[in-house]
């Protein structure tokens, strides 16, 4: 009876420790969440704040008891922002299609084809990621410049339909397919595209997808390159429309018009994010574990 009192009160002990472990990982969460999500809400704040009350505030407020939404009027108004936000999809969608076939028939060669010197090849390709991104740059600039054709969508499009970084993590999870399907496809008679196309791509479908979305993020968020190969206005993305607001659309004191265009162009981001967060997980988890 005394043995089972004692177990009694160290499962007690032990479910209040556990209790008093779970509240303060929660206040952590909590705060860290907080902290991470302040941004967010500031910059929709300040996007609902007229420009009078803003400039107003010697001492920022942490609220407004007059919200406003003729800031994101003026944002589509001052500037031809949709215009901006369809070319934005447009380079999107392009860039994240062609690389997704680019770095899925890269990736499948260096995981199933045999071919002399293959694994040198890709320790080359890999040593890649080296390479400075502004040296990349530079380079890309003058390749594209010297085949006329900046201000142009394929000039936008060309230096980002491919990345050492997603076909090694799609050339991992290929490999993580048994040899044994590859081997018994060939007796049938299936023909490497076939088997890339009706197998491997289902089974790494979860990676497929994550690199799509971290892909139409970076798209989304490009402001480097676009900036330096495009001077006209028909071709402008999202991020060179932000800059035309700072610069022309409003003058550099408007912030509140500025952070209207902002969150519409975040909104998107976030939504798939939210939706697709899952898969965006399952993927990179896969992509890192061997056998």
């Amino acid at each position: 009876m005394e043995n089972q009192m004692d177990y009694i009160k160290i499962e007690k002990s032990a479910r209040r420790h556990q209790k008093i472990r779970n509240i303060v990982t929660y206040i952590f969460l909590t705060l860290w969440a907080a902290i991470v999500l302040f941004p967010f809400y500031w910059m929709v704040l300040t996007s609902v704040k007229s420009y009078g009350s803003y400039n107003a505030e010697h001492v920022p407020r942490l609220f407004t008891l007059a919200p406003t939404l003729e800031n994101y009027k003026e944002a589509f108004t001052a500037v031809p922002l949709g215009r901006y936000l369809a070319n934005t999809v447009l380079f999107t969608i392009a860039t994240t299609a062609l690389m997704l076939v680019v770095i899925t028939l890269a990736a499948f060669a260096f995981a199933r084809l045999e071919f002399r010197g293959k694994n040198i090849v890709f320790t080359l390709f890999l040593s890649l990621m080296m390479i400075p991104t502004e040296l990349v740059v530079i380079t890309n600039f003058t390749t594209i410049t010297s085949l006329d054709m900046r201000n142009t969508f394929a000039g936008l499009i060309l230096p980002s339909v491919t990345s050492v970084f997603y076909i090694y993590l799609l050339k991992e999870n290929f490999e993580q397919v048994p040899d044994e399907l590859y081997r018994a496809a060939k007796v049938d008679g299936t023909s490497d595209l076939k088997y890339l196309c009706r197998v491997l791509m289902p089974i790494c479908k979860p990676t497929l997808v994550t690199i799509a979305i971290l892909k139409i993020i970076e798209c989304w968020n490009s402001y480097v390159w676009p900036r330096l190969i495009t001077d006209d206005p028909s071709h402008y993305l999202v991020s060179n429309g932000i800059q035309e607001i700072r610069e022309n659309g409003f003058g550099r004191e408007n912030i509140p018009a500025m952070m209207a265009a902002v969150v519409v162009i975040s909104v998107p981001l976030i939504v798939l994010f939210l939706i697709f967060r899952k898969k965006i997980m399952a993927g990179v988890s896969r992509g890192g574990t061997k056998g």
